[in-house]
């Protein structure tokens, strides 16, 4: 397609057509004859008489096209003091021998297998080994506590955990044996395997944990006595991964992505929305815990032949500010993709940018940004002092890919500051009211997709049909609601304004408040409590509790903070960045009992004349609340 608009058109009006043809830069053990099935709306699925193998279109083909010494991976831990790059030919011997090692623990297609894993080159050599068995695998964010990883395997019922000795933070060493052996000894699900990259040079003393029905193998023996795998062709609609994100109860949400239209969406994405080809270096900056590091990290880069950095770093303090800027330069980026987060942080330490101009930049053709609301000030901030374009892409981990984008290399268009720019090929977007109808260019109102969604996004949620229907796709009849507000110019721009629901967005992780509510009550002195996200300068959002104690506890406000703020780093994590929590009178609600948070977080993040729900119970109480929201914000 030459330009975007006849993209757009055609990708919506004959969808089979558009993704048939973009299906051609995937190999296929069987062709799909068809693109979109819509025969069990809203369960629409891609490419259905389709079969091919994802570890096999990331490899192999790349391999057999000559391509075995380029890199595939470059892994850069200033953390550790490490540089390695690993060849498409390394890369494929590796991935064989770990799929074999996971085949003789019983793996096969459809089994499950969790990966708790840092930012090394093995968590992507196990993922893409799951993939070339057709098993399933299921990341969970280093970071998490055991009880939040226990949740997760007692949900995806794995065969095999695969995990690390530990992970590395700028100022200490994370090791992951207690909460893994803490997670199975939560679990009433038990994996028969737990296979460990050993990181001797880190972490020299650790020894297995005893866990009863659970084997704890060392991966370079399971590998010695494996035989290698080949790709085992799977249907396209064969799930490839489940990855949680949070709910607005506290439960994950295990999003199901499917084989065959997320190969064909990745491999489209790359050079359309990103404009990177193959052979480039492409880099993105986050974890192989979200999503963004499935599918651009592990994925997409790979799916085109092109070389992705692993970096296990920080945008500051690994050593310094200019810790991006010299891995751009170091390896030949000709692009970043990273979070808002980590500019604001790179911007606090450097103002001036003076760490940019001390780096060759000029294989570098575009600061890429997702995860949350690129804010118009650090947008203006980063195109100043790079002197590149700097886009915004909008999506989630339900998509896997972006919703909204400026595609650079379809048809590159003027960068608006606070707009993701226009919905991508296959994304038919609305703006909706409350009832569902359509609203003008302009005004305000909840972001949703017309179905069917582009290919790559979500099948369901895994073993979780009802819920799946009721979190997406009942609100709106006919569309997925993406959960976000916002609005669409005259121009067809898009503006995400934030979300709509209890999930608030923390440095681009998204973080259940009811799972943060649910910590805080178990807390004996605690009655009822509420978190909201108040907009935070650095991170986008940051989560703050208001607590009523029970009748007759009196307790020292920052004692039972530090309290309420361990139980919290102890269950979820510090991923939550949980810190502040303040004793209330009371909680203002409706009269059926529902706290009224959106007026909450409204009140705090300043908004003047907020609207109050006719149906508060107490305004009272609401106006004693105040002045606490208004200091948090």
């Amino acid at each position: 397609m030459s330009d975007y608009a006849t993209a757009h058109r055609q990708s919506i009006e004959d969808p089979d057509a558009f993704w048939l043809e973009a299906a051609k830069g995937v190999d296929w053990t069987t062709p799909p004859t068809t693109a979109v099935d819509g025969s069990r709306p809203p369960f629409y699925t891609w490419f259905p008489d389709g079969e091919l193998n994802t570890s096999y279109n990331c490899i192999d083909r790349h391999v057999e096209a000559g391509r075995g010494d380029q890199a595939a991976y470059i892994y850069d831990s200033p953390v550790t003091g490490t540089k390695e790059s690993v060849t498409y030919s390394q890369l494929l011997e590796q991935v064989e021998a770990f799929a074999g090692a996971l085949r003789a623990e019983g793996v096969g297609r459809g089994d499950r297998v969790v990966i708790y894993m840092p930012m090394i080159p093995r968590a992507a050599v196990a993922m893409l080994a799951c993939a070339r068995l057709g098993a399933v695998h299921s990341v969970v964010f280093g970071g998490f506590a055991a009880p939040e990883l226990a949740i997760r395997i007692d949900d995806a019922r794995p065969k095999v955990v695969v995990t690390a000795t530990g992970g590395i933070e700028p100022s200490r060493k994370i090791p992951y044996f207690p909460m893994v052996s803490k997670a199975l000894q939560l679990t009433e699900h038990k994996p028969s395997a737990v296979l460990v990259a050993a990181r001797a040079d880190q972490f020299p003393d650790e020894a297995f944990p005893e866990t009863p029905g659970t084997t704890w193998t060392d991966w370079d023996e399971a590998v010695a006595t494996a035989e290698p795998a080949g790709p085992v062709p799977v249907n396209a609609n064969d799930p490839l991964y489940i990855l949680y994100t949070s709910g607005t109860t506290g439960m994950p949400k295990g999003v199901v992505r499917d084989n065959g239209g997320h190969a064909v969406a990745l491999t489209w994405s790359m050079w359309n929305v990103y404009g990177v080809k193959p052979g480039d270096v492409w880099w993105s900056a986050s974890d192989v815990g979200w999503v963004v590091g499935h599918s651009y990290i592990i994925y997409a880069p790979l799916l085109v032949g092109a070389t992705s950095i692993i970096y296990e770093g920080k945008p500051v303090g690994t050593p310094d500010a200019g810790a991006f800027w010299r891995v751009a330069s170091e390896h030949k980026a000709v692009a970043l993709f990273t979070a808002p987060t980590a500019v604001r942080a790179v911007r606090k330490e450097d103002p001036n940018g003076e760490e940019i101009g001390k780096y060759d930049l000029s294989a570098m053709h575009t600061l890429f940004c997702a995860g949350e609301r690129l804010d118009p000030e650090t947008y203006q901030w980063a195109t100043d002092k790079l002197g590149k374009p700097v886009v915004d892409n909008w999506w989630q981990t339900e998509t896997g890919w972006p919703i909204a984008s400026n595609l650079r290399g379809l048809d590159p268009m003027p960068i608006k500051a606070g707009s993701p720019t226009v919905p991508v090929p296959g994304y038919e977007l609305h703006v909706l009211d409350g009832e569902g109808n359509q609203l003008p260019a302009g005004e305000e109102g909840n972001l949703a997709v017309r179905l069917p969604m582009a290919p790559g996004t979500l099948l369901g949620l895994w073993e979780d049909d009802e819920r799946f229907v009721s979190s997406y796709m009942s609100v709106f009849d006919g569309y997925y609601s993406t959960g976000d507000g916002g609005y669409i110019d005259d121009d067809g721009y898009v503006y995400v304004m934030g979300r709509t629901d209890d999930v608030i967005n923390v440095a681009g992780h998204r973080l259940s408040t009811g799972s943060m509510e649910a910590v805080i009550a178990k807390h004996p002195a605690v009655a009822e409590a509420a978190v909201i996200g108040v907009r935070d300068e650095l991170k986008g959002q940051r989560p703050v509790g208001y607590v009523v104690l029970k009748a007759g506890e009196v307790r020292d406000p920052d004692e039972l903070r530090a309290e309420l703020v361990t139980m919290v780093r102890d269950e979820i994590g510090a991923v939550a960045t949980f810190r502040d929590c303040t004793v209330v009178q009371g909680l203002p609600k409706t009269r059926s009992g529902k706290i009224l948070r959106k007026t909450m977080r409204q009140i705090a993040d300043g908004q003047e004349n907020v609207p109050v729900p006719s149906t508060i119970e107490d305004p009272q109480v609401l106006e004693d609340l105040t002045p606490f929201l208004r200091q948090q914000g």
